[in-house]
């Protein structure tokens, strides 16, 4: 909290926002401003939405701050850059960039906000490093209606691709070294995308569809296509990486595609040992790297999956209850904060204390659960409690009240 100290002007914001940082790591079963005021000790939530919503102070560099935090203590000099969207199911349509959407959240079309992540990852770590809220058509078409959520009118349309290529940019424009990106279909398939990298000699592996075409010494030809000439002896069996029950074997090859621009380029292909299932990746490196250098860097993927897990369960990621920009952009990146707190305790911890034969060693999940218990529980008298039962009775009795009205106006009208 006293790398970001300095991005407030005034001390009462300063202790308010570790206090709801706090609060992002504690044992509530929901993480909102409502239920961390309670938790906190304050009268009513009033400060801390003041603080998300009208308090004067920069979230994007707070972000900044976090990334040089996450950097510094992962550093790793081989470290892949993962980008890949989340999805938060919504109600209504004010809350800012909703619409109906596919998100894997849910594994279908729902009414939601997605956004877009880039996830520092290392050998001693990983941890989300920048956030862009993902803004359809639907919305920057509509200027009244960015207006009234906090955006700028005149916001222009940008793609997912276009929004990691934008993060990306940032931490390497910001000093920072990372000589690999990872990214799903969505990423891959995206030809800008590949030449950003490209332009800034940066090494990608980035999934494509199997019907993504290549061009190849003979011609273009689909990535399944080229997979069914490989000979037998192509196959290679590696890992690509230790997963929750050890290491992920599969097997692997990769074809050599003509460029006559600089770098090295290629189709990585993966076969599944069990099923025989295929995933096929573009690759691009500046230098001649091996094939398992390709393949560490495609099994890198996964830990963008497992930020978003522990961001969620363990910092609140998506428990927002928020509708407009600013709000979102500064609860996001203090959920990020939060998690890039215990990513980081976890790296130190294995490096400095690794743990005695019998034991695993410590995770995100048991260091917060030690950090509640030995350092953040709050505990108030029982005044406390009541007082906050009678808050939200006497809230809810307005609200309810509210809706009725409009209710019984709405059928005076009809």
């Amino acid at each position: 909290m006293g790398r970001i100290a300095g991005r407030f002007a005034r001390v009462e914001p300063r202790h308010r926002i570790r206090r709801l940082v706090m609060g992002l790591l504690a044992d509530l079963p929901r993480k909102n401003c409502w239920t961390i005021a309670e938790w906190d000790g304050e009268a009513t939530p009033d400060a801390m939405q003041h603080l998300l919503s009208r308090v004067k102070w920069d979230a994007d560099a707070v972000r900044d701050d976090l990334r040089a935090y996450v950097v510094e203590h992962l550093h790793d000099d081989q470290a892949v850059l993962v980008v890949d969207e989340t999805g938060d199911v919504k109600k209504g349509t004010h809350t800012v960039g909703v619409q109906r959407q596919y998100t894997g959240t849910a594994g279908r079309i729902e009414n939601s906000q997605v956004a877009v992540y880039l996830v520092y990852a290392g050998r001693r770590g990983h941890a989300a490093v920048d956030r862009e809220l993902y803004i359809p058509r639907s919305w920057t078409d509509q200027p009244d209606r960015c207006r009234a959520a906090g955006l700028a009118p005149d916001t222009p349309f940008a793609t997912k691709p276009q929004l990691a290529a934008r993060m990306v940019t940032r931490l390497l424009d910001s000093g920072h070294h990372a000589p690999w990106v990872a990214g799903d279909e969505v990423y891959g398939g995206n030809p800008q995308l590949r030449t950003a990298l490209e332009e800034r000699t940066t090494g990608y592996v980035l999934a494509v569809a199997r019907t993504h075409e290549v061009t190849t010494g003979v011609g273009k030809l689909r990535a399944d296509a080229l997979a069914k000439k490989l000979p037998r002896r192509a196959w290679q069996k590696l890992s690509a990486g230790a997963g929750a029950k050890g290491q992920r074997f599969y097997d692997w090859a990769h074809i050599d595609l003509p460029s006559t621009a600089p770098g090295h380029r290629h189709l990585l292909i993966r076969r599944n040992r069990t099923t025989g299932e295929l995933a096929y990746y573009r690759c691009y490196s500046p230098r001649p790297v091996p094939l398992t250098t390709l393949v560490r860097v495609a099994g890198s993927r996964w830990r963008v999956e497992e930020a978003f897990q522990t961001g969620k369960d363990l910092a609140s990621l998506d428990e927002h209850q928020l509708r407009r920009y600013t709000s979102w952009s500064r609860w996001v990146t203090l959920a990020m904060l939060a998690h890039a707190f215990l990513a980081v305790v976890r790296a130190e911890e294995h490096q400095l204390r690794p743990g005695p034969d019998g034991l695993i060693p410590l995770t995100c999940n048991e260091i917060q659960r030690l950090f509640i218990a030995l350092v953040a529980r709050s505990v108030h008298e029982a005044d406390h409690w009541l007082r906050w039962s009678i808050w939200r009775r006497r809230h809810q009795a307005r609200s309810q009240a509210s809706h009725y009205q409009r209710q019984a106006a709405t059928s005076a009208r009809s």
